[in-house]
């Protein structure tokens, strides 16, 4: 175990080496392998990781995550490069929707708003009105007008929560999903706060279970007391700020590297032990260093895709939850 942990803190510190080199930021998600984020300098969520890519000074991007997240990056720094370690690594729920689908569903309900979710394709970006992440989507919602139609994309699982928990009756869903949040199912949380008395309960808006439970609280079969609808950030800021020492976490795993780094002491339990994002784990320390190594594979999107898209995600970025 002491030669794979020493071979592990020296290609960490390779990699950091080249990054140095090569001046470039080393961008990572929530979601991504315990050893990658360890060697980023930033962890976060989507809407964090577009921020810190608006804001860098690095001459290269390098993200840790899936390939709409090193997109998105590449609209926001047109002049800068930017790669991903392996831009195979896709996302189910950005391919839940094609732009044709969009199209076709816009013609449906002319002069609707159209509000997309982070988890997009840079194509689909550049259809909508607005791009949301979890963490701001009811805060956009709040600013749309009451008589204006919404199209929310591609989430089912969280654009039922933002119509139920903000009594918005005009919003038209896709019924899209996130293969890893939709099989989180409220039996298996049920079964998890039955052995786990007094845990706080965090639950990403993604998941199968958030319309149910949501639901449910409104109809007092669930407790509403230690029951939180957060994104991934804000799951982070409660297990930092709540007095309570024990946590259900209904999201992919990948988080609880990041809570157990930032909330040391407090314990930390999967709701869902199998809730594993295969695209988020293609990314490893062993492409990334090769990507650094190597200055590729680069990420591109069209001018006119960029230029569509890039009005969509500031105000994704304008708009705080």
């Amino acid at each position: 175990m002491a030669v794979v942990v020493d071979g592990m803190a020296a290609l960490q510190e390779e990699v950091r080496r080249l990054a140095r080199e090569r001046h470039a930021v080393i961008l990572a998600h929530n979601y991504q392998v315990p050893e990658v984020q360890d060697v980023a300098d930033f962890v976060g969520d989507s809407l964090g990781l577009a921020v810190e890519a608006s804001r860098t000074a690095a001459d290269v991007i390098v993200m840790c995550g899936v390939y709409f997240m090193a997109e998105t990056a590449k609209i926001l720094n047109p002049e800068r490069t930017v790669l991903i370690p392996d831009p195979k690594a896709g996302c189910s729920l950005a391919d839940s929707i094609t732009l044709e689908q969009l199209r076709d569903w816009k013609s449906q309900h002319p002069g609707a708003v159209v509000v997309s979710y982070v988890n997009t394709t840079a194509a689909i970006k550049a259809e909508s009105d607005y791009c949301v992440t979890s963490g701001n989507a009811a805060a956009v919602i709040r600013a749309i007008p009451e008589d204006k139609t919404i199209l929310f994309l591609p989430d089912v699982f969280l654009g039922s929560w933002l119509k139920q928990s903000l009594h918005r009756q005009n919003m038209e869903i896709w019924m899209g999903e996130c293969h890893v949040h939709a099989g989180i199912r409220p039996e298996e949380i049920n079964v998890q706060r039955e052995s786990t008395p007094g845990a706080e309960l965090l639950i990403h808006p993604e998941c199968g279970c958030t319309s149910r439970y949501v639901w449910a609280r409104a109809r007092g079969i669930v407790p509403q007391e230690g029951t939180y609808v957060l994104s991934t950030e804000g799951m982070v800021q409660r297990a930092k700020s709540s007095p309570n020492a024990t946590f259900l976490v209904a999201t992919e795993t990948g988080l609880l590297h990041r809570l157990r780094r930032e909330a040391p002491g407090k314990r930390f339990i999967a709701a869902d032990a199998g809730a594993v994002c295969r695209y988020m784990k293609q990314i490893t320390l062993e492409n990334l260093h090769d990507t650094l190594r190597d200055m590729q594979p680069a990420v591109e999107v069209d001018a006119d895709t960029a230029a569509k898209a890039r009005i969509a995600i500031d105000r994704m970025m304008a708009v705080r939850g």
